[in-house]
């Protein structure tokens, strides 16, 4: 057992180099800041009659939202303190039944260069939020797409720095991971386990230099990609079907031989993706086992992995501490790589809670969060293959 142990200490050291390393490459939304994207935004790079205030916008912002009532006016006043009159911001309001509408009416002020848009019908076949985003699509105008969640809150300078990256590689998605807000236990321990496992396991210098798309990574909640890009994937129609929307729009762009850049977009970008407990057991159960292909093995793979490297050091620590003095030396042995592999695992989560902005305290909780997300995944496995399917938002999706 102390060999095995060691051999964990050793796996885990490389991930922190590794972690380390792949943080490094992520880089800034807006790059060196060339100001370009401000310049497109105010229509100062062209004298052309097409583009003065009034014409066709540039930007088109495209909300998708079902009962966001709560959330919808917080995005649209951050979206629209953007000056620029080359944007226009469209929402769908996805058959809501809590004053969505009515809260993006009031939140918009009369402001122009905003539209809502009632959805049609959901299709069989189709997801919700899916049919919502093609809806969005039909009716944009923009050269430039910039799809959000409804929770999404952008923050000062977040269209010139995005704008600046989006210019600089002329085509493609550019996409990333807001900072997320978190309020109760269960969002602290889970939410930020989202930017844990890409910086653990997805090498983010080939999400942009590779043609592959297995190496991808995508957040719905920011996602800003060229119209004709879009449409050259087929956009959300061609994977109308798919519980998770995001990563496979992501895939459907670099199948189509374009570019994806996953950036930091943290200090402009901000969110809280649920608001309680029960919001998140659902929403992630829903994702998890869709986002793994619905593939058994691989869920088990990464389940018994996640065990071993981050729950069995600190269970090890915690029971060798308790029985010290109580049995041979021989158990005793173990104290130091339980400790050596806690406290790496601890780092570990320490170096991305601080690239992420989220508070560095809460790495001590690691194995709890590990603990959870099992929990979760076991329920999304579960209700995929028993036939109970998932409910989300007044709706059931198998």
């Amino acid at each position: 057992m102390v060999q095995f142990l060691w051999a964990i200490v050793v796996a885990l050291a490389f991930q922190f180099m590794f972690v380390l390393w792949n943080l490094s490459q992520l880089p800034g939304l807006g790059g060196d800041r060339s100001g370009s994207g401000r310049r497109w935004l105010n229509g100062e790079d062209s004298g052309n009659a097409e583009n003065q205030p009034g014409s066709t916008p540039r930007l088109s912002i495209l909300i998708p939202a079902r009962d966001e009532a709560g959330n919808i006016g917080p995005c649209l006043r951050s979206a629209l303190a953007e000056s620029s009159p080359y944007i226009e911001i469209l929402v769908c309001d996805d058959h809501s039944t809590d004053g969505t509408t009515e809260a993006a009416q009031a939140a918009a002020a009369g402001d122009p260069r905003f539209r809502i848009i009632g959805s049609e019908s959901v299709p069989n076949g189709w997801m919700g939020k899916s049919h919502a985003c093609h809806q969005l699509a039909k009716e944009a105008r923009g050269e430039w797409w910039l799809f959000l969640d409804a929770d999404t809150r952008l923050g000062p300078g977040a269209l010139e720095a995005a704008m600046d990256t989006a210019l600089a590689q002329k085509r493609g998605l550019i996409t990333g991971f807001p900072h997320q807000e978190t309020g109760t236990w269960l969002e602290r321990l889970i939410v930020p386990l989202m930017t844990f496992t890409i910086a653990c396991h997805l090498p983010i210098r080939l999400v942009r230099r590779s043609a592959n798309p297995m190496f991808v990574a995508a957040h719905g909640a920011f996602m800003l990609i060229h119209a004709d890009s879009y449409l050259a994937t087929g956009g959300h129609e061609s994977f109308k079907s798919h519980m998770v929307d995001d990563m496979q729009l992501a895939r459907a762009v670099k199948q189509s031989g374009l570019p994806v850049t996953l950036a930091n977009i943290h200090p402009y970008v901000s969110m809280r993706m649920y608001q309680d407990a029960p919001g998140v057991w659902n929403g992630y159960k829903k994702n998890i086992f869709a986002g793994m292909g619905r593939n058994s093995l691989l869920l088990a793979a990464v389940l018994v992995f996640y065990s071993l490297m981050y729950i069995l050091p600190p269970m090890m620590l915690l029971l060798v501490l308790l029985l010290i003095g109580f049995v041979p030396a021989s158990v005793s042995g173990l104290l130091l790589p339980s400790l050596a592999g806690t406290l790496i695992g601890t780092a570990i989560k320490l170096a991305v809670d601080r690239s992420s902005g989220q508070p560095l305290g809460m790495a001590m909780l690691l194995p709890a969060g590990i603990m959870a997300l099992i929990a979760i995944a076991t329920a999304s496995w579960h209700a995929s293959f028993s036939g109970k399917g998932y409910w989300w938002k007044g709706r059931r999706y198998s």
